[in-house]
């Protein structure tokens, strides 16, 4: 797995492409965590399982110290027609 910064991408995409439909992982990368990964269209399955570990080691955390779900979930009780 190949690891690019944002300014890296954006100045070599046609490269990081060709090798992502080489075969190899690509991910992109901001301030060292990655947050974006290129994998040829139609590579993922419909239905198939999220990487949980990755998500829960990603979560933030909002001012008030309360998880990522919660929150999401607090604003749209908040946004009901």
């Amino acid at each position: 797995m190949t690891h690019y910064s944002v300014a890296e991408a954006k100045n070599n995409l046609p490269k990081l492409l060709d090798r992502m439909l080489a075969g190899e992982e690509v991910v992109i990368t901001r301030r060292g965590k990655p947050i974006a990964r290129l994998e040829p269209e139609g590579k993922r399955q419909v239905g198939e399982p999220l990487d949980i570990e990755w998500l829960n080691a990603n979560r933030v955390e909002t001012k008030d110290g309360e998880r990522t779900p919660n929150a999401v979930l607090e604003m749209r009780r908040e946004y009901r027609y």
